[in-house]
């Protein structure tokens, strides 16, 4: 890992994630709904309003799943995390919200461009059949890219790998230096299927289709096999959810229904693994 990151946490995992990993083994695809902020618009009575929409799961930071058909080189088995992951494009609108919300209130796209952000998410699974129970994970969100290593770190880079490395579990002694970010950043990308990477090659979203764009390079329907495709990767994110709170709604039998809040506590609570626990009425 990077000298910038501090040493990864050596408490054990939380007391949600098992049964959350579980509950999202059962979910085909592990979609969820994710909340963001945006500025409201000029005149509105309030600073800022809810964005919605669905996301899938990609697994956890630092724990990459198995996948036959990526051919990425993967980093050792040296870290797990509790953060979930999920990929987007740097054109997208929630990219802008996660760091215009963060503390570091990015003001222009080219503040956008790279890792960082740090503003606030909440997403929610419904797991339904015989589970019946609804996950919220509410946290901070942090956008890696490419520029996670390289010879000189921006402010972004130094926060994701301060704020996303204080959660990372160290899962034995040494063996740091073997361990790259970018190299999960790729393994990420690879285990995405040809159309989902060549999606990253769309045009411009969102934007009107009688608008100009580059129409040699950008292409709907388009599928990426290269783990560096220039295009995809200029446009390709991952993100990594860091949360604060975490929230299971187990409706599974009406007469015993339960919510347990998990509350991250690191410092006082390290017994229970930084996770502070409250069974509430649903």
């Amino acid at each position: 890992m990077s000298t910038t990151a501090p040493a990864a946490s050596k408490l054990p995992q939380a007391p949600w994630k098992q049964l959350f990993n579980k509950h999202l083994g059962e979910m085909k695809p592990p979609q969820f709904v994710l909340g963001t902020l945006d500025k409201a618009p000029e005149g509105a009575p309030v600073e800022y309003v809810p964005r919605v929409r669905y996301c899938i799961f990609r697994g956890f930071w630092a724990e990459l799943p198995e996948n036959k058909h990526n051919d990425a080189e993967r980093n050792p088995e040296l870290y797990h995390s509790d953060c979930p992951t999920f990929t987007t494009d740097v054109r997208m609108e929630k990219v802008g919200q996660i760091f215009k919300t963060s503390a570091g209130h990015a003001e222009s796209n080219d503040q956008v461009q790279g890792s960082g952000g740090g503003g606030p998410v909440e997403a929610v699974w419904w797991v339904e059949g015989e589970t019946q129970t609804q996950w919220r994970v509410a946290g901070k969100a942090y956008v890696i890219a490419d520029d996670i290593e390289g010879s000189e770190e921006s402010s972004g880079v130094r926060t994701v790998k301060s704020e996303v490395g204080k959660r990372m579990r160290a899962l034995k002694e040494g063996g740091e230096n073997d361990w790259s970010w970018q190299r999960e950043l790729t393994g990420f990308f690879g285990n995405q299927s040809p159309a989902i990477k060549g999606s990253f090659k769309n045009p411009p979203p969102g934007q009107p289709v009688t608008a100009p764009f580059d129409k040699e390079r950008l292409q709907l329907g388009s599928k990426a096999d290269n783990l560096h495709d220039e295009v995809a990767r200029k446009n390709f994110r991952l993100v990594v959810i860091v949360p604060d709170v975490v929230e299971q709604t187990d409706l599974s039998d009406p007469e015993k229904a339960r919510r347990f809040r998990y509350t991250w506590d690191g410092e006082t609570a390290r017994h229970n693994a930084g996770w502070r626990t409250e069974e509430l009425w649903p």
